[in-house]
Protein backbone atom coordinates (compact mmCIF):
# COMPACT_ATOMS: atom_id res chain seq x y z
CA UNK A 1 0.00 0.00 0.00
CA UNK A 2 2.87 2.36 0.86
CA UNK A 3 4.66 1.73 -2.43
CA UNK A 4 1.43 2.31 -4.38
CA UNK A 5 0.83 5.58 -2.51
CA UNK A 6 4.43 6.64 -3.22
CA UNK A 7 4.01 5.91 -6.93
CA UNK A 8 0.76 7.86 -7.04
CA UNK A 9 2.47 10.79 -5.34
CA UNK A 10 5.28 10.77 -7.91
CA UNK A 11 2.69 10.70 -10.72
CA UNK A 12 0.98 13.71 -9.17
CA UNK A 13 4.30 15.55 -8.99
CA UNK A 14 4.98 14.99 -12.71
CA UNK A 15 1.43 16.07 -13.71
CA UNK A 16 1.36 19.05 -11.32
CA UNK A 17 -1.28 17.17 -9.30
CA UNK A 18 -3.80 17.61 -12.09
CA UNK A 19 -5.48 14.22 -11.67
CA UNK A 20 -4.97 13.60 -7.91
CA UNK A 21 -3.76 10.01 -8.19
CA UNK A 22 -2.98 9.66 -4.48
CA UNK A 23 -6.39 10.92 -3.30
CA UNK A 24 -4.94 13.67 -1.09
CA UNK A 25 -6.57 16.45 -3.10
CA UNK A 26 -5.28 18.87 -5.70
CA UNK A 27 -2.87 21.73 -5.00
CA UNK A 28 -5.26 24.48 -4.02
CA UNK A 29 -4.74 27.06 -1.34
CA UNK A 30 -8.19 27.84 0.13
CA UNK A 31 -6.82 30.80 1.99
CA UNK A 32 -5.62 32.91 -0.94
CA UNK A 33 -9.05 33.21 -2.62
CA UNK A 34 -7.48 32.31 -5.96
CA UNK A 35 -9.31 30.09 -8.41
CA UNK A 36 -7.40 27.04 -9.71
CA UNK A 37 -5.89 27.85 -13.09
CA UNK A 38 -6.62 24.41 -14.55
CA UNK A 39 -10.40 24.60 -14.20
CA UNK A 40 -12.86 26.04 -16.66
CA UNK A 41 -16.47 27.16 -16.42
CA UNK A 42 -18.41 29.53 -14.14
CA UNK A 43 -16.75 30.65 -10.93
CA UNK A 44 -19.28 28.74 -8.82
CA UNK A 45 -18.24 25.50 -10.50
CA UNK A 46 -14.48 26.23 -10.58
CA UNK A 47 -14.46 26.78 -6.82
CA UNK A 48 -16.40 23.60 -6.09
CA UNK A 49 -13.32 21.71 -4.92
CA UNK A 50 -14.92 18.26 -4.72
CA UNK A 51 -15.84 15.43 -7.13
CA UNK A 52 -19.18 15.48 -8.90
CA UNK A 53 -19.93 11.91 -7.79
CA UNK A 54 -19.30 11.05 -4.15
CA UNK A 55 -20.17 8.18 -1.88
CA UNK A 56 -19.45 6.61 1.49
CA UNK A 57 -18.15 4.09 2.26
CA UNK A 58 -15.89 3.87 -0.78
CA UNK A 59 -15.67 0.07 -0.68
CA UNK A 60 -18.07 -2.29 1.06
CA UNK A 61 -17.52 -5.87 2.01
CA UNK A 62 -20.05 -8.53 1.02
CA UNK A 63 -21.41 -8.70 4.57
CA UNK A 64 -21.92 -4.92 4.60
CA UNK A 65 -23.84 -4.60 1.35
CA UNK A 66 -27.55 -4.31 2.16
CA UNK A 67 -28.54 -3.12 -1.30
CA UNK A 68 -30.25 0.02 0.08
CA UNK A 69 -28.84 3.54 0.09
CA UNK A 70 -29.82 7.21 0.14
CA UNK A 71 -28.96 9.19 -2.99
CA UNK A 72 -28.78 12.98 -2.55
CA UNK A 73 -28.46 15.01 -5.74
CA UNK A 74 -27.63 18.72 -5.61
CA UNK A 75 -29.29 20.96 -8.21
CA UNK A 76 -29.53 24.67 -8.92
CA UNK A 77 -32.60 26.39 -7.44
CA UNK A 78 -35.19 27.73 -9.87
CA UNK A 79 -37.79 30.17 -8.56
CA UNK A 80 -41.52 29.33 -8.74
CA UNK A 81 -43.65 30.86 -11.49
CA UNK A 82 -47.18 32.18 -11.15
CA UNK A 83 -49.32 33.81 -13.84
CA UNK A 84 -52.92 34.23 -14.97
CA UNK A 85 -54.36 32.30 -17.87
CA UNK A 86 -57.33 33.21 -20.08
CA UNK A 87 -58.29 34.00 -23.65
CA UNK A 88 -57.85 37.69 -24.56
CA UNK A 89 -61.01 39.50 -25.62
CA UNK A 90 -61.60 42.96 -27.04
CA UNK A 91 -63.27 45.47 -24.72
CA UNK A 92 -66.31 47.51 -25.83
CA UNK A 93 -67.25 51.08 -24.99
CA UNK A 94 -70.24 51.17 -22.62
CA UNK A 95 -70.92 54.87 -23.10
CA UNK A 96 -70.08 57.12 -26.03
CA UNK A 97 -67.24 59.48 -25.11
CA UNK A 98 -64.32 61.45 -26.49
CA UNK A 99 -60.82 60.27 -25.69
CA UNK A 100 -57.96 62.58 -26.72
CA UNK A 101 -60.33 64.34 -29.13
CA UNK A 102 -61.45 61.11 -30.79
CA UNK A 103 -65.11 60.14 -30.31
CA UNK A 104 -65.74 56.49 -29.52
CA UNK A 105 -69.42 55.54 -29.88
CA UNK A 106 -71.22 53.18 -27.53
CA UNK A 107 -70.72 49.43 -28.17
CA UNK A 108 -67.70 50.10 -30.39
CA UNK A 109 -64.45 48.26 -29.82
CA UNK A 110 -62.25 50.13 -27.37
CA UNK A 111 -59.08 51.34 -29.10
CA UNK A 112 -55.97 53.19 -28.10
CA UNK A 113 -56.44 56.64 -29.64
CA UNK A 114 -52.70 57.11 -30.03
CA UNK A 115 -51.79 53.81 -31.68
CA UNK A 116 -55.18 52.72 -33.03
CA UNK A 117 -54.71 49.25 -31.55
CA UNK A 118 -57.53 47.36 -29.86
CA UNK A 119 -57.37 47.26 -26.09
CA UNK A 120 -57.78 43.67 -24.94
CA UNK A 121 -58.75 42.30 -21.59
CA UNK A 122 -59.27 38.86 -20.12
CA UNK A 123 -62.30 36.76 -20.88
CA UNK A 124 -64.40 35.11 -18.22
CA UNK A 125 -62.21 31.99 -18.35
CA UNK A 126 -59.45 33.25 -16.09
CA UNK A 127 -57.36 30.84 -14.09
CA UNK A 128 -54.06 30.66 -12.25
CA UNK A 129 -51.13 28.76 -13.70
CA UNK A 130 -48.73 27.98 -10.88
CA UNK A 131 -45.51 25.97 -11.02
CA UNK A 132 -43.78 25.53 -7.69
CA UNK A 133 -40.03 25.48 -7.21
CA UNK A 134 -40.07 21.67 -7.02
CA UNK A 135 -41.70 21.61 -10.49
CA UNK A 136 -39.20 24.02 -12.03
CA UNK A 137 -36.12 22.37 -10.51
CA UNK A 138 -36.98 19.18 -12.39
CA UNK A 139 -35.32 20.87 -15.36
CA UNK A 140 -32.20 21.86 -13.41
CA UNK A 141 -28.89 20.22 -14.20
CA UNK A 142 -27.18 18.05 -11.62
CA UNK A 143 -24.28 19.72 -9.79
CA UNK A 144 -23.12 16.69 -7.81
CA UNK A 145 -24.53 13.61 -6.14
CA UNK A 146 -23.76 11.81 -2.87
CA UNK A 147 -24.70 8.20 -2.12
CA UNK A 148 -24.78 7.36 1.59
CA UNK A 149 -25.75 4.32 3.66
CA UNK A 150 -29.46 4.36 4.33
CA UNK A 151 -30.08 6.02 7.74
CA UNK A 152 -31.18 3.89 10.68
CA UNK A 153 -34.17 6.11 11.50
CA UNK A 154 -36.23 6.16 8.29
CA UNK A 155 -39.70 7.69 8.55
CA UNK A 156 -42.06 10.18 6.97
CA UNK A 157 -44.88 12.27 8.45
CA UNK A 158 -47.70 13.80 6.41
CA UNK A 159 -49.81 16.49 8.08
CA UNK A 160 -52.50 18.98 7.08
CA UNK A 161 -54.07 21.68 9.21
CA UNK A 162 -57.74 21.60 10.16
CA UNK A 163 -59.17 24.27 12.46
CA UNK A 164 -62.25 24.89 14.58
CA UNK A 165 -64.75 27.24 12.97
CA UNK A 166 -68.13 28.53 14.13
CA UNK A 167 -70.93 30.65 12.68
CA UNK A 168 -74.00 31.80 14.61
CA UNK A 169 -77.20 33.23 13.18
CA UNK A 170 -75.88 36.79 13.09
CA UNK A 171 -72.75 35.73 11.23
CA UNK A 172 -74.81 33.68 8.78
CA UNK A 173 -77.26 36.53 8.20
CA UNK A 174 -74.43 38.99 7.72
CA UNK A 175 -72.85 36.66 5.19
CA UNK A 176 -76.15 36.28 3.34
CA UNK A 177 -76.67 40.05 3.26
CA UNK A 178 -73.06 40.75 2.28
CA UNK A 179 -74.22 41.96 -1.13
CA UNK A 180 -75.20 45.21 0.52
CA UNK A 181 -71.71 46.73 0.40
CA UNK A 182 -72.90 49.99 1.91
CA UNK A 183 -73.26 48.35 5.31
CA UNK A 184 -70.06 48.71 7.32
CA UNK A 185 -71.27 46.94 10.46
CA UNK A 186 -71.92 43.25 9.86
CA UNK A 187 -73.96 43.04 13.05
CA UNK A 188 -76.23 45.86 11.92
CA UNK A 189 -76.62 44.19 8.53
CA UNK A 190 -77.46 40.90 10.21
CA UNK A 191 -79.93 42.62 12.55
CA UNK A 192 -81.82 44.19 9.67
CA UNK A 193 -81.83 40.91 7.75
CA UNK A 194 -83.13 38.88 10.71
CA UNK A 195 -85.79 41.40 11.70
CA UNK A 196 -86.70 42.01 8.05
CA UNK A 197 -86.22 45.75 8.63
CA UNK A 198 -89.06 45.71 11.15
CA UNK A 199 -89.24 47.91 14.19
CA UNK A 200 -87.41 46.44 17.16
CA UNK A 201 -90.74 45.94 18.89
CA UNK A 202 -92.21 43.90 16.06
CA UNK A 203 -90.67 40.60 14.95
CA UNK A 204 -93.60 39.16 13.06
CA UNK A 205 -91.47 36.56 11.26
CA UNK A 206 -89.93 35.10 14.45
CA UNK A 207 -91.43 33.01 17.24
CA UNK A 208 -91.67 34.43 20.76
CA UNK A 209 -88.53 32.78 22.21
CA UNK A 210 -86.42 33.77 19.20
CA UNK A 211 -87.75 37.33 19.37
CA UNK A 212 -86.73 37.60 23.00
CA UNK A 213 -83.26 36.17 22.29
CA UNK A 214 -82.68 38.50 19.33
CA UNK A 215 -83.79 41.53 21.36
CA UNK A 216 -81.38 40.55 24.13
CA UNK A 217 -78.54 40.08 21.66
CA UNK A 218 -79.21 43.44 20.01
CA UNK A 219 -79.41 45.15 23.39
CA UNK A 220 -76.17 43.55 24.48
CA UNK A 221 -74.48 44.63 21.27
CA UNK A 222 -75.74 48.18 21.75
CA UNK A 223 -74.40 48.31 25.31
CA UNK A 224 -71.12 46.76 24.15
CA UNK A 225 -70.74 49.56 21.58
CA UNK A 226 -70.89 52.06 24.44
CA UNK A 227 -68.07 50.34 26.29
CA UNK A 228 -70.08 47.94 28.43
CA UNK A 229 -68.24 44.88 27.06
CA UNK A 230 -71.31 42.65 27.08
CA UNK A 231 -71.26 39.77 24.64
CA UNK A 232 -74.51 38.78 22.86
CA UNK A 233 -74.32 35.32 24.42
CA UNK A 234 -74.13 36.84 27.90
CA UNK A 235 -77.21 38.98 27.26
CA UNK A 236 -79.16 36.06 25.74
CA UNK A 237 -78.15 33.69 28.55
CA UNK A 238 -79.35 36.06 31.24
CA UNK A 239 -82.59 36.88 29.41
CA UNK A 240 -83.66 33.41 28.25
CA UNK A 241 -81.20 30.83 29.54
CA UNK A 242 -80.00 30.10 26.02
CA UNK A 243 -76.99 30.97 23.89
CA UNK A 244 -76.49 31.33 20.17
CA UNK A 245 -75.76 28.05 18.42
CA UNK A 246 -72.17 28.39 17.23
CA UNK A 247 -72.54 25.55 14.67
CA UNK A 248 -69.00 24.46 15.53
CA UNK A 249 -67.27 22.61 12.70
CA UNK A 250 -63.79 21.34 11.96
CA UNK A 251 -62.83 22.83 8.57
CA UNK A 252 -59.80 22.35 6.36
CA UNK A 253 -57.41 25.27 6.83
CA UNK A 254 -54.06 24.76 5.07
CA UNK A 255 -51.41 22.37 3.79
CA UNK A 256 -48.02 21.88 5.45
CA UNK A 257 -44.47 21.29 4.28
CA UNK A 258 -42.66 18.12 5.34
CA UNK A 259 -39.25 17.98 7.03
CA UNK A 260 -36.80 15.07 6.95
CA UNK A 261 -33.96 14.79 9.48
CA UNK A 262 -31.14 12.38 8.67
CA UNK A 263 -28.20 11.30 10.80
CA UNK A 264 -25.14 9.80 9.11
CA UNK A 265 -22.14 8.29 10.91
CA UNK A 266 -18.69 8.41 9.33
CA UNK A 267 -15.75 6.24 10.43
CA UNK A 268 -13.05 6.70 7.77
CA UNK A 269 -10.92 3.55 7.35
CA UNK A 270 -8.37 4.74 4.77
CA UNK A 271 -6.81 8.08 3.76
CA UNK A 272 -8.86 8.01 0.57
CA UNK A 273 -12.07 7.49 2.53
CA UNK A 274 -11.05 10.31 4.87
CA UNK A 275 -10.70 12.62 1.87
CA UNK A 276 -14.12 11.55 0.59
CA UNK A 277 -15.78 12.34 3.95
CA UNK A 278 -14.17 15.78 3.94
CA UNK A 279 -15.46 16.41 0.40
CA UNK A 280 -19.01 15.35 1.34
CA UNK A 281 -19.17 17.61 4.40
CA UNK A 282 -17.69 20.55 2.50
CA UNK A 283 -20.08 20.07 -0.43
CA UNK A 284 -23.19 20.16 1.76
CA UNK A 285 -21.95 23.19 3.68
CA UNK A 286 -21.20 25.19 0.54
CA UNK A 287 -24.46 24.23 -1.20
CA UNK A 288 -26.71 25.29 1.67
CA UNK A 289 -25.06 28.73 1.89
CA UNK A 290 -26.64 31.74 0.17
CA UNK A 291 -24.83 33.17 -2.84
CA UNK A 292 -23.87 36.80 -3.23
CA UNK A 293 -25.69 39.03 -5.69
CA UNK A 294 -25.49 38.93 -9.46
CA UNK A 295 -22.73 41.54 -9.43
CA UNK A 296 -19.14 40.81 -8.44
CA UNK A 297 -19.54 42.47 -5.06
CA UNK A 298 -17.14 41.75 -2.23
CA UNK A 299 -17.66 41.69 1.50
CA UNK A 300 -21.28 41.06 2.40
CA UNK A 301 -22.34 41.10 -1.23
CA UNK A 302 -24.37 43.45 -3.35
CA UNK A 303 -28.00 44.45 -3.29
CA UNK A 304 -29.34 40.91 -3.73
CA UNK A 305 -28.56 37.45 -2.47
CA UNK A 306 -29.26 34.35 -4.52
CA UNK A 307 -30.90 31.26 -3.11
CA UNK A 308 -28.76 28.27 -2.11
CA UNK A 309 -28.81 25.06 -4.09
CA UNK A 310 -31.59 22.50 -3.59
CA UNK A 311 -31.55 18.74 -3.35
CA UNK A 312 -33.33 15.75 -4.83
CA UNK A 313 -33.57 12.77 -2.45
CA UNK A 314 -34.15 9.14 -3.41
CA UNK A 315 -34.06 5.86 -1.56
CA UNK A 316 -32.34 3.24 -3.71
CA UNK A 317 -32.61 -0.54 -3.69
CA UNK A 318 -29.91 -2.31 -5.71
CA UNK A 319 -29.21 0.91 -7.60
CA UNK A 320 -32.84 1.64 -8.54
CA UNK A 321 -35.78 3.47 -7.00
CA UNK A 322 -36.77 1.76 -3.78
CA UNK A 323 -39.94 -0.32 -4.36
CA UNK A 324 -41.46 0.38 -0.94
CA UNK A 325 -40.12 3.46 0.89
CA UNK A 326 -41.52 6.96 0.46
CA UNK A 327 -40.62 9.40 -2.30
CA UNK A 328 -39.62 13.06 -1.97
CA UNK A 329 -40.25 16.34 -3.69
CA UNK A 330 -37.17 18.52 -4.13
CA UNK A 331 -35.91 19.85 -0.82
CA UNK A 332 -33.88 22.67 0.69
CA UNK A 333 -31.16 21.87 3.21
CA UNK A 334 -32.33 23.98 6.16
CA UNK A 335 -29.99 22.68 8.86
CA UNK A 336 -26.68 20.88 9.19
CA UNK A 337 -24.58 19.95 12.20
CA UNK A 338 -21.37 17.94 12.35
CA UNK A 339 -20.08 16.31 15.53
CA UNK A 340 -16.35 15.69 15.17
CA UNK A 341 -16.14 13.82 18.51
CA UNK A 342 -18.78 11.19 17.85
CA UNK A 343 -16.66 8.61 19.69
CA UNK A 344 -17.16 10.53 22.94
CA UNK A 345 -13.64 11.95 22.97
CA UNK A 346 -11.42 13.89 20.60
CA UNK A 347 -9.45 11.23 18.73
CA UNK A 348 -7.88 11.59 15.29
CA UNK A 349 -5.64 9.71 12.88
CA UNK A 350 -2.12 10.95 12.20
CA UNK A 351 -3.39 13.20 9.38
CA UNK A 352 -5.88 14.95 11.71
CA UNK A 353 -9.03 13.16 10.51
CA UNK A 354 -11.42 12.36 13.42
CA UNK A 355 -11.91 8.64 13.88
CA UNK A 356 -15.68 9.02 14.14
CA UNK A 357 -18.03 11.79 12.95
CA UNK A 358 -21.77 12.29 12.93
CA UNK A 359 -23.43 14.51 10.32
CA UNK A 360 -27.04 15.60 10.91
CA UNK A 361 -28.96 16.99 7.94
CA UNK A 362 -32.45 18.52 7.96
CA UNK A 363 -34.21 18.77 4.60
CA UNK A 364 -37.54 20.54 3.99
CA UNK A 365 -39.61 20.07 0.86
CA UNK A 366 -40.09 23.09 -1.40
CA UNK A 367 -43.79 22.41 -2.05
CA UNK A 368 -46.63 20.59 -0.26
CA UNK A 369 -47.94 17.18 -1.21
CA UNK A 370 -51.29 17.11 -3.04
CA UNK A 371 -53.73 14.33 -3.82
CA UNK A 372 -52.89 14.58 -7.52
CA UNK A 373 -49.25 13.73 -6.77
CA UNK A 374 -50.27 10.14 -6.03
CA UNK A 375 -50.24 8.72 -9.52
CA UNK A 376 -49.50 5.20 -10.67
CA UNK A 377 -45.96 6.17 -11.64
CA UNK A 378 -45.00 6.93 -8.04
CA UNK A 379 -43.50 3.73 -6.62
CA UNK A 380 -43.97 2.21 -3.19
CA UNK A 381 -46.06 4.00 -0.59
CA UNK A 382 -45.87 7.28 -2.54
CA UNK A 383 -44.89 10.54 -0.89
Amino acid sequence: MGLIRLGQGIADAFTNNRFDFDGFGKNEDPGNNQEPANRKGPAARRLRGHPSIMGYPIARGQNERTGDSLLITCKEYKAPSLNLTGDPSALRVTKGTKVNGVYQPKDSLLTDTKTGELISGKSGRIGIKSFGASDNTLKSKRIYSVELPIPQDVNDANTVTWGDDNMNIFMLAGLTAAGNLGKKDNFETAKEFITQNADLGEFNALDENTQRAVKAAIAGKAIDAMGGQIRPNSAIGRASGMILNSNLELLFDSVNLRSFPFSINFSPRTPKESTMVRHIIRAFKSSMAAKKGIDEAGGQGGVFLRAPDVFSLRYLHNGRQHPFLNSFKDCALTGMTVNYTNAGTYTTYDDGTPVSLRMNLTFKELNPIYHEDYVDSVPGVGF
